[in-house]
């Protein structure tokens, strides 16, 4: 099968995530900045998911460079990173309602540490679909950030049952670990 049309459905299903969270972001009733203020948890936490999902979007169009025929497996495999990431707007929404208590912060940990599940599952069936020589497999050689990140997130689940914001520090921590640009793919590609 072509994977274009995985690719076009994964894009659009992002798209959706970005757009509902947007949509449960309140405007302030007032025109003043002390108003505003009112709004800042709810739109640095949109800040933040909005960020994970844009670098999902982002590894995952460079993951599909790799790639050349896709398979039942990978599809499902696609799926399942879909459904984790279409949770982000739902514990997004429950942290802000929620004022970043520990059950709403530890469950936002969860679906990151279950997104990052999900990809490294699919990154892998790619891998194994297309061999020892793959082009994916010498892109992420020994993958740092995707080893890293996992034991993040779950330090930051467990954090999140005595200080919350430590959690909210480590999920911040992963983001910008992986917003600096990561050329492995395109070096490959090229």
């Amino acid at each position: 099968m072509n994977k274009s049309r995985m690719e076009a459905f994964s894009d659009g299903v992002m798209a959706v995530i970005i757009t509902i969270m947007v949509l449960e972001i309140k405007a302030p009733h007032g025109f003043t900045i002390q108003d505003l203020k009112s709004v800042l948890p709810a739109l640095m936490n949109y800040v933040l998911s909005f960020i994970y999902v844009g670098i999902y979007w982002n590894n995952h169009h460079h993951l599909m460079h790799t790639v050349k025929n896709i398979k039942g497996n990978i599809l499902w495999a696609n799926l399942h990173l879909l459904f984790w990431l279409s949770l982000i707007p739902f514990v997004t929404a429950w942290m802000d309602e929620n004022h970043f208590e520990s059950l709403p912060v530890a469950l936002y940990g969860v679906v990151l540490l279950m997104c990052a599940i999900a990809y490294f599952i699919l990154q892998t069936l790619i891998i194994k679909e297309q061999g020892e020589n793959s082009l994916l497999k010498k892109a992420i050689g020994s993958d740092f950030k995707g080893k890293i990140s996992p034991v993040c997130y779950i330090l930051g689940i467990i954090f999140s049952f005595f200080a919350p914001w430590a959690s909210i520090l480590m999920y911040v921590l992963v983001a910008v670990m992986w917003l600096i640009p990561d050329k492995r793919i395109e070096k490959i590609i090229e």
